[in-house]
């Protein structure tokens, strides 16, 4: 039997009219080609409760996105947050138009992390985003990789940025309790990292977005997703969805996902030999996907800023979001841009600048908690 697919036009035949459309040059990111316009692929649509009821009011869809929520927190687990996160200021030196400041940040109960704070010269409180990756050093324009200093790039414009990251296979969650997902761990970190960040002065506390690449922009997604005090969102190709096709699309990893107690299995694809494992293998038995969590998001804004794992084909589960974001009556929020390889380039850093000028600027609608 062949996979259900649906169809847009029966899930929003009553939907309300969008309004305040977004300005050039990124007017059309936020909307699929022709092609893909009406297509929801075979995902099941996060509007659809458990138990096959479908959400049809924004009261029903807060009640669907509890229930989404739920779910996914007792398959990858959490823990609460701290209430009053330590940051620490190291050092500070002037880098043309903003201060960097070395920090170190608490961003769990077992572990504090460098950081840099980078601070735009002009009065405050500024717009800002966590930028989160392997190391702290890239995002600022230290690490010798171009093309990756979003902060520093943010900044001269104006944005206040945080820059954290560590390696995510250092982490072991057997040490954890109670054990999660090192996604659900990641996130965790993020959302501390950003209470830390609304008590500073510079910053304005509803107007504080994450955004990551590759691996950062995993560590992004879940952030934002599942924690609705950040404003926004910018993924760079971390892949949008569980894809076993894509060998960087590897949520299966232990990682990410698919850590389970007493069990490894071999780094790279899904095979017979190395199956799924941990919370991504349940997961995927039971048709869950990460369009589901990217339906929480509505209506904060975000932006896929799609490489060689996230092409124009990823708009069949960004269709569902805009479902849920027509179901609310959102202005436009859900938006991609693309490029044919994984590494960003000018271009995408220039569209991403402009998608947050519209996403933070003063009075551009939703905000964070």
């Amino acid at each position: 039997m062949s996979p259900t697919r649906f169809a847009l036009p029966l899930l929003l035949a009553t939907a309300p009219l969008r309004a305040e459309e977004p300005p050039a040059p990124i007017a059309e990111a936020f909307a699929p080609p022709a092609r893909l316009s009406d297509d929801l692929g075979t995902y099941r649509p996060p509007l659809m409760f458990a138990d096959g009821r479908v959400a049809k009011t924004p009261a029903e869809w807060a009640e669907r996105r509890g229930e989404i929520l739920d779910d996914w927190r007792s398959r990858i687990g959490g823990r609460p947050p701290i209430e009053r996160p330590r940051l620490e200021t190291l050092g500070e030196e002037r880098e043309g138009p903003y201060l960097r400041r070395k920090v170190r940040v608490e961003v769990a109960t077992d572990r504090t992390t460098p950081g840099y704070l980078l601070v735009p010269d002009g009065p405050g409180p500024h717009p800002a985003m966590l930028v989160v990756f392997y190391e702290p050093e890239t995002a600022v324009g230290l690490g010798g990789k171009p093309h990756r200093d979003f902060a520093r790039r943010l900044a001269g414009r104006g944005f206040a940025c945080l820059s954290i990251g560590f390696d995510p296979r250092t982490l072991d969650p057997s040490a954890w309790d109670p054990p999660m997902q090192p996604l659900a761990y990641l996130a965790h970190v993020a959302s501390n990292a950003l209470t830390a960040m609304q008590a500073l002065p510079e910053i304005d506390p509803k107007r504080v977005g994450v955004m990551g690449h590759s691996y950062g922009g995993k560590w992004a997604l879940f952030a934002a997703c599942l924690d609705d005090r950040f404003a926004c969102g910018v993924w760079s190709d971390p892949g949008i969805v569980f894809d076993e096709a894509r060998p960087n699309v590897n949520y299966w990893e232990p990682w990410y996902l698919g850590w389970e107690p007493g069990r490894t299995r071999k780094p790279g694809l899904i095979t017979p030999e190395s199956p799924r494992t941990g919370a991504y293998a349940e997961l995927v038995a039971d048709g869950r996907d990460l369009h589901e969590l990217l339906a929480l998001m509505p209506p904060r804004p975000f932006l896929v800023s799609g490489g060689a794992e996230d092409s124009p084909e990823r708009w069949r589960p960004l269709n569902h979001v805009r479902a849920v974001a027509d179901l609310l009556a959102a202005p436009p929020c859900v938006a991609m841009t693309n490029r044919p390889a994984h590494d960003p380039d000018d271009e995408s850093i220039a569209r991403i600048v402009a998608f947050l000028e519209r996403a933070l600027r003063p009075g551009s609608g939703p905000r964070g908690r």
